[in-house]
Order: C-alpha cells, then sequence, then structure tokens
C-alpha cells in the first residue's frame, strides 16, 4: 500500500525523534551498567578494549527495554508537536480519520516490534552468553591474578602468590608462592623467575632457581629444597568451570521451553525458564501496546489551545505502570507458574482497550464552537 502524503511526513518526524531518544538512553544506561564492571580493569587488569567489547554485549539487553519506550516517547512528542502547531487541526478538518493519522505510529511499532522478536529470540541470548562467558572466563583466569604485579595474591583458601614484575615476554620475575592448604605442612616456594604454562593435565606455574621451604609443625623441623626448575600444579583452581550452568537470560528460546530436567539446577529453575520464554514472546508486543496508548491518549480528544498535558502525563503513567507490573508479575510467575497467563493479561488487555478508545468515534465539538465555525465560514464567502 502507497502511503499518502500525510502519513510519510509524520513518519519521517517520528523516525527522527525516535532516533534521538533511543541513542540518548541506550547511552545512558549503557554508562550506567557499564561502571557496574569497572572493577574488571581494577581488579583484573583487563585491557580498555576488552572491556568495551565487553560492555557492548549488553546492548541487545538494553534495547530490547529501550525501543518500545523510545518509540512511546516520540510518538507522544511528535503527536503534541502536530497538535500544538495545528497541523493535526487541519488534517481532521479535511477528513482524515483518526486510524489514518495512527498509520504512521503503527508502522513504526511494527517495525519495533519485529526488530524486538529478532533480539528477544537470537541476539540478546547470543550476545548475553558471550558477556556471561567472557566475564566467568575473566574472573576465574588464575593466571591474570598472578599476573598482578607487586600484590599478594590469594587464588583460595591457604595460597598466596606473589610477582614482583611480569616482563614484556611474559616472564614473571620474583615470584613467592604460600600454600597453607595443608595445616600441619605449610610450603613456601621462592623462586628468581617462572611462568605460566597450560598442559594437558591442566595449568601449571614453571618456577627457576629457587627454594622450597616446608616446615613440619610437629617439630618445628624446617626442609630447604634447592631447584633449577619446579612446577606447582594449580589445575584443581580450574576445574568445573565449563561446567557453569546458563541463566535464563542466556538461552535461546527453544533451551527455556524444553530444559534439562536431569540437571538439578535446571529442575530447580524450571518456573524461571518458562517464565522468561513467554515473556521473550510477550515483550515485543508492548511495542504496539505503548504506541496504542499515545495515540488514543492524543487523538482521541478535541485539540485544547491550553495543550494536552494532562492527556500526556495519563498515557506516561499507563505505560510505567505496564512496564513496572511486567517486571513484577514475571518475578511472580516465575515462582508461580499458573499464573503465567497474567503475562499476555498485562500486555494484550491494556493493548485492545487503547485499540477500542482510538477506534470509537471523536467527540463531537460543542453546539457553540459549531455555531462559531459555520459563522466564521460565512464570513468568509462574503
Amino acid at each position: 500500500m502507497i502511503m499518502k502524503g500525510h502519513s510519510r511526513y509524520i513518519l519521517k518526524q517520528l523516525g527522527v525523534a525516535m532516533a534521538f531518544v533511543t541513542f540518548c538512553l541506550t547511552c545512558a544506561i549503557w554508562l550506567t551498567q557499564s561502571l557496574r564492571y569497572i572493577e574488571l580493569i581494577v581488579n583484573h587488569g583487563i585491557s580498555l578494549g576488552t572491556f568495551l567489547y565487553l560492555t557492548m554485549l549488553l546492548l541487545p539487553s538494553f534495547l530490547s527495554i529501550v525501543l518500545p519506550i523510545a518509540l512511546f516517547s516520540s510518538i507522544l512528542f511528535t503527536y503534541n508537536k502536530l497538535w500544538m502547531d495545528r497541523e493535526l487541526v487541519v488534517l481532521r478538518a479535511v477528513g482524515v480519520s483518526q486510524l489514518s493519522l495512527s498509520v504512521p505510529a503503527l508502522v513504526m511499532a511494527v517495525v519495533v516490534m519485529i526488530a524486538g522478536f529478532a533480539l528477544n529470540l537470537y541476539f540478546m541470548p547470543a550476545a548475553y552468553r558471550s558477556f556471561k562467558d567472557m566475564e566467568f572466563a575473566i574472573k576465574n583466569d588464575f593466571s591474570a591474578i598472578l599476573l598482578q604485579e607487586g600484590k599478594f595474591n590469594t587464588l583460595s583458601d591457604g595460597l598466596t602468590v606473589y610477582v614482583r614484575e611480569r616482563a614484556s615476554n611474559g616472564e614473571l620475575l620474583g615470584i613467592l608462592v604460600h600454600d597453607t592448604r595443608q595445616p600441619n605442612k605449610p610450603v613456601t616456594y621462592i623462586a628468581e623467575r617462572g611462568a605460566i604454562v597450560q598442559t594437558s593435565e591442566g595449568p601449571r606455574v614453571v618456577l627457576v632457581n629457587g627454594n622450597r621451604q616446608q616446615v613440619e609443625r610437629k617439630d618445628g623441623r624446617l626442609s630447604l629444597l634447592y631447584f633449577d626448575k619446579y612446577s606447582v600444579d594449580l589445575s584443581w583452581i580450574s576445574q568445573g568451570m565449563e561446567s557453569r550452568w546458563r541463566r535464563p537470560q542466556e538461552r535461546f528460546l527453544g533451551e527455556l521451553l524444553h530444559p534439562d530436567m536431569s540437571d538439578p539446577n535446571d529442575r530447580a529453575n524450571y518456573g524461571q525458564l518458562i517464565t522468561e520464554a513467554h515473556q521473550r514472546l510477550i515483550s515485543p508486543f508492548y511495542a504496539i501496546a505503548f504506541s496504542l496508548i499515545g495515540l488514543a491518549a492524543l487523538l482521541s480528544g478535541e485539540f485544547n489551545r491550553q495543550g494536552q498535558t494532562i492527556r500526556i502525563l495519563t498515557a506516561v503513567v499507563c505505560v510505567v505502570f505496564l512496564q513496572s507490573s511486567a517486571i513484577g508479575i514475571q518475578n511472580l510467575v516465575g515462582k508461580n507458574l499458573p499464573l503465567l497467563p497474567l503475562l499476555y493479561l498485562n500486555c494484550f488487555g491494556p493493548l485492545l482497550i487503547a485499540l477500542i478508545y482510538l477506534l470509537r468515534p471523536p467527540r463531537r465539538r460543542p453546539a457553540f464552537w459549531t455555531r462559531i465555525g459555520a459563522g466564521a465560514a460565512g464570513a468568509g464567502g462574503v
């Protein structure tokens, strides 16, 4: 269907407004959320490029929330501006219906809904899975901890490592390893240099030109061993890293709807997995619901010279309530699956109400204003 001239005009203004709002909201949320992970630079020594890439993986999850809100905001701004500039008054006067005026916003809503499905069903779980895998690897990368210079690093209860300096080729200089995992036989390793080596049995620290000191607690006897090369087994640190349980946000739709019931974590979180799956399918429709609420608020009434403040505030309150209730209901349904229909009711109920409100015939103007309009038309004819 070929879009009419006024629809293209409104659609262009909506597109510009939405692009601006989406950019601003996304940047604001990204900045606030990325600050939560600044400790990865401070405590784990990752590079700025790695940090930026890591936080960029969060963007799909932001966009799935931001896009419907940005669309709603752009509809309120654009249509209110058209009201205040009398453009909608002129369009109505020449017989353009409310539905025709709504077409540009509804086209944008459908586009946002399709983008929401793409984000929810593929981009968000794929990006968030990569984010969590990368975050987990960084936080559990003991080699990164070892490489922190001039610090006593506790790898686990009873194991402390100190590295004086790290050479440009990755070699560790001035190494001290203190192992008290066996309280009756504490061991201390001191070496001039060393390196972290990955073997088939797991990671090891290879120490060069040093000594091994062990004290027997019972009799206080010290045993001292000088070595040219010695290795300390650290494979136990990385045990179980590959078996990390994936959160609902990391899973694709099929994994959510058909969890592995042999996994105790999946059984314990079955309600959350099913709820997340249905929320992924429902949330794109909030773009339609928010759009209809904004359109119903601004197009269902007559022009008011004092502005549309009350109608705009009413629409904002409705959307805030819907967004808040969606979060609350999702948490509730995760613990009580029989309440699952509430997820659909929270979205499609207001959507239908707003649609009915938008499509109902506009209220007729009072007779006084009708007579004024007829008198003005007669004067113009004379």
